[in-house]
């Protein structure tokens, strides 16, 4: 028998599942969502389907996501149930981490924080507007590029001298003790009339990931926590694993992007089954 999580997203929706009395995770997959409804039961026909598992197999089916208010009946007659965003993140980011407690970081269209810890508390700490939907909306109009991977490919020979006004750039003193030079002092504070849309794409990269590291930091300190997960789409740039490597040695703390990060929310709301 099998548990099967969904998380019904603005953009994609995603699909995972567990067999009962084994935690071992069955490979996730995620499907554009043009129409909500209609991509909930795609992703979850295709993941039956793929899988080879039946309907008769099936013993309930955990759904998360803003489109989960669309849901008021069971699926294909299976007991259906809405998971609560934030406990779902909270249980995905530490069972991808495998920390008993730590704040999870959802990088999606915008951005949720929440205080997690193994004993299934789970603490809203609010977010940002900033996330996937800044990246995308920005490079849109400054680069007339909307594909994530595009944006990615295209910041891969940026150059942030050419975007950001750093400290080093300010002042020759060291103004805050044991901080890089290179630490950012304003985002786009530097832009040069010779900047080339890569240098423009990575500075747009930059300025999501950073905003993201920074609430997640402050967070962090109000409970004393050093680990930091991230999770969401935004895990999947190449360029976010260096700039959350500058953080961690800037401010001591342990930003981690776990093995299927993109699927942290997903995987939670399956785990948040008491089956399992």
């Amino acid at each position: 028998m099998y548990i099967i999580g969904i998380d019904i997203g603005g953009s994609t929706t995603k699909i995972c599942g567990f067999k009962i009395g084994d935690k071992t995770l069955i490979k996730p997959f995620f499907i554009k969502a043009s129409d909500q409804v209609s991509s909930l039961y795609g992703a979850f026909g295709k993941f039956t389907s793929d899988n080879g598992i039946k309907l008769s197999e099936v013993q309930k089916i955990q759904i998360t996501g803003v489109g989960s208010t669309f849901i008021t009946k069971d699926l294909h007659g299976i007991p259906t149930q809405v998971v609560s965003e934030f406990e779902a993140l909270g249980r995905g980011g530490l069972y991808l981490s495998g920390l008993r407690e730590a704040i999870v970081v959802n990088m999606g269209t915008g951005t949720t924080i929440v205080m997690a810890e193994d004993n299934g508390k789970n603490i809203y700490l609010g977010g940002t507007g900033v996330g996937g939907g800044t990246l995308i909306g920005l490079s849109k109009m400054l680069l007339n590029v909307e594909s994530f991977d595009n944006i990615i490919n295209l910041a891969e020979t940026g150059d942030l001298k050419n975007i950001d006004l750093r400290i080093s750039d300010i002042t020759k003193k060291d103004i805050i003790p044991g901080m890089p030079d290179y630490l950012t002092a304003s985002n786009f504070g530097k832009i040069s009339d010779l900047a080339t849309k890569s240098d423009i794409a990575l500075g747009i990269l930059n300025m999501v990931y950073e905003t993201v590291g920074m609430m997640s930091i402050f967070a962090a300190r109000q409970f004393s926590l050093r680990d930091i997960v991230l999770t969401g789409i935004l895990t999947d740039g190449l360029q976010s694993g260096e700039i959350f490597k500058n953080l961690n040695k800037m401010f001591g703390v342990n930003f981690q992007i776990p093995i299927h990060a993109r699927f942290g929310t997903v995987i939670g709301a399956a785990l948040c089954a008491e089956e399992i």
